[in-house]
Order: structure tokens, then sequence, then C-alpha cells
């Protein structure tokens, strides 16, 4: 078996500044994405206890008497999985509100605590969320990259490159989870996906909701995996089950709710009448897809419409995923109207707007940036760049504020 790899995680600079001056720091994100990796590589030189919910005894400790519970910690503590022990967070409160010394706990949570409200009201004010997403490719790499800050700044170095071809679509069906990421064949990794998937349904699906057709979650989270990239449609959805709309919509906020779906919202503006308003689902990675979908990287690089979309949702992760330690916050839409005119991710950046528009080809044409001249047009001075990402050799401009660039450019930024 391969040696476990200590990727060096870019979220750990806001994690150690947030514990300087924050009592409270949960690191949210999928199950396997490297939360306790993070919690205890920072934790354990700074001298914090650890303790999981994942061992029964803590578990039921915690959930008999929370007040009692926290009373006993110590100074530092880690508590990991904590979601599994929801009465603990006015537990917390209440602790910290006696003592308001900085970094005082560090939790990590399976479960967006932002969609329970009353745990994340619980503590306002005393925490801050840091969102852990599965392995970016800068990290696999191992250096940072600007390509956000290029974005913003309308700039995009005029070099050369060589094309990804078949390696893009490789990078896309092995996704970013770093025990998938240790096989090095795609059959092994596919097993490590299955049971991955097994176990977060019996466990934390069985944990948040009470669900009589658990069978119905795996087959859900195979057919989002084949509408990734698109608008959502429950009604599909739906019909491929002997269950209500209303049951489907519950059940994709729940896989929502566990960081394996999620939904990019319509970009919309006051000078616009004719825009979409329905969001885009995206499967949270594309590893993850490739497995339920049953495609290997030969299979995607061949069926260029699937790649096609499987890019789109590999290209927003990425963006997401190096967002999250940028330092300026980042919101992300899409763009739509009626008349079929669109742009893949629109991102805000401190009243600046930026269009990606994702190609999996090797060439780019003038047509390609409809969707981006449009939104230019709207914006005015406040449109900064628009982007053609492509599978191809040379960054160029095609006119003011418009860029054709390579997909590699995403990690390999100077």
């Amino acid at each position: 078996m391969a040696e476990p790899i200590l990727y060096r995680r870019f979220a750990r600079r806001p994690l150690e500044e947030a514990l300087e001056d924050t009592p409270v720091v949960l690191i949210h994100g999928p199950r396997q994405s490297g939360k306790t990796t993070l919690a205890r590589l920072v934790g354990d030189a700074a001298g914090y206890e650890y303790i999981t919910f994942d061992d029964d005894v803590q578990l039921a400790a915690a959930t008999a008497d929370p007040v009692r519970f926290v009373a006993d910690l110590p100074q530092k503590t880690i508590l990991d999985e904590v979601q599994r022990v929801p009465g603990l967070f006015l537990a917390l409160k209440s602790a910290v509100d006696r003592d308001r010394q900085a970094g005082r706990f560090i939790l990590t949570g399976s479960a967006n605590v932002l969609l329970v409200p009353k745990l994340a009201d619980s503590l306002a004010g005393r925490m801050q969320i840091i969102r852990l997403y599965p392995l970016s490719q800068d990290e696999i790499a191992g250096k940072a990259s600007r390509f956000l800050d290029d974005l913003f700044a309308g700039r995009f170095r005029k070099r050369g490159f060589d094309r990804l071809g078949p390696v893009l679509a490789e990078r896309i069906a092995a996704g970013g989870y770093p025990a998938a990421l240790l096989r090095t064949r795609a059959t092994r990794r596919a097993v490590w996906y299955r049971d991955y998937i097994e176990t977060l349904v019996q466990r934390d699906v069985r944990d948040l909701a009470r669900i009589s057709a658990l069978d119905a979650i795996p087959r859900l989270l195979q057919l989002a995996a084949g509408q990734t990239a698109r608008l959502v449609n429950v009604a599909e959805m739906a019909s491929a089950f002997q269950l209500s709309r209303p049951t489907i919509r519950d059940y994709v906020v729940l896989l929502e709710k566990i960081f394996l779906l999620e939904h990019l919202p319509p970009w919309h503006t006051n000078r616009l009448s004719r825009l979409i308003k329905t969001p885009k689902l995206h499967l949270a990675d594309t590893g993850l897809a490739a497995s339920l979908l049953g495609v290997d990287a030969e299979h995607l690089y061949t069926d260029r419409t699937m790649l096609g979309q499987m890019l789109e949702t590999f290209v927003f992760q990425e963006l997401k995923r190096q967002a999250s330690w940028n330092g300026r916050p980042v919101q992300f839409y899409h763009f739509r109207d009626k008349d079929g005119v669109e742009v893949d991710i629109v991102l805000e950046q401190a009243g600046k707007v930026a269009g990606i528009e994702i190609k999996a080809a090797s060439t780019v044409t003038k047509s390609d940036f409809r969707g981006l001249a449009k939104l230019q047009e709207i914006m005015g001075d406040r449109f900064v760049a628009g982007v053609v990402m492509y599978d191809g050799e040379s960054a160029v401009s095609f006119g003011e504020g418009l860029h054709a660039v390579p997909i590699r450019l995403l990690w390999e930024s100077d």
C-alpha cells in the first residue's frame, strides 16, 4: 500500500489566523476531505486535547449531559465530528461567554451547520467557519495558485503551455479526496468511492434524517452526477423514483448538507428581466461523480459531451477551493437568459465582476465569448475580465477585457 502523503493544505493559514482572535473555529466539509488531519496538525503543535465523537463512549457522554461534558474539557480542545452532538453548541456558547479566550475550541464537522440555523445562531459572533474541500490541483502540486488574483486584476501572461489532452480527463476522474488519490489504479479508486458513499448513507444520513428509503440516496446521487453542471430539475429527478417532488427536494437538501451536492445560484440584475432564475447543480467532487457514473478517464476523454459537463464542474470546484483560502470573499453565480445566452461561472469580489466560460476543446473562436460580451456590456466598469478556459497552448486576448486562457493556468499561474 502507498505511504500516506501529507499534503500542504492552504486552509492552514486562515485556521491559524482565526485561532488568534476567535474563541471557536469550525472546520467543516465532507468526510475524508482532511479536516481531522488539518485540525490535529495545527492543534497538536499548540497543545490541544483531541476528542472524537466517532468514539461511542465520548458521543454518549456528550449527548447525556452536554453542559458537564464541556465544563470538564481542557482549556484547548479539538472536538471532531461535532455535528453528531447538536446539543453541544449551546453548552459551548455558555462556556465561551464565561471565558472568551481566543482559540479555545477547534471543531470539525461533516455536516453544514449553516443549514441548521439554530446551531449556527447559537455561536454567532463567537465562531469562525472554515470550509475545507477535497484537495485542489494546486494543493496536489504543492504550490498555491494566483489565478483568482490574476482574474480580478484582468491580467494573464501571454506565454506558451502544453496541452493537457488525456491528462485532463485523468485529473477530473481522480478527484481530490486524499485517500482516493493514494490508489493509483482507477478501479481501486472506484471501490474507495463506492465504500465512501455506503459509509455516508449508513452513518451521516441516518444521523441527520429519518429516511425510510435509504436505498434511494445512492441512486439519487448517481442521477445528480449525470446532471452535474446543468440547471436543477427536481421533476426529472422525481420521475426516476416512486417519491414525491417535495421528498426528492428534501433529499437533495440533505445531500447538500453533507457536502456532496452544491447549488450554484443564478446571477441577477434589475437591468434585465429575461434572466433564468434556476440554480445549477454541481457534484462536490468530479472523482466522486465519475465513480457514480461508472466512467474512467479513457471513457471520459472519448465522450466529449460528458467531458464538457464534468470539466465545468471540475473548474467550478477548483475555483471554490481556491476562493476558500483567498482571504477576500468571492461570490459565485451562473448567468443565463431566456435567449440561451449564458456564462458558466460569474464571480464577484469587492464590487468587481468576472465571467468564465469553459470548453474542453483546444481551440477558441470569437463566438465563444458571446455570453461574456453580454455580461461585459451589462456590467460596464464593474466588469474586469471575461475568460474562456480551454485546453489550449496559449493565453491570448480577444479584445478589451476578454481572454482565452489554458485550463492548466488554474494551478500553474505564476
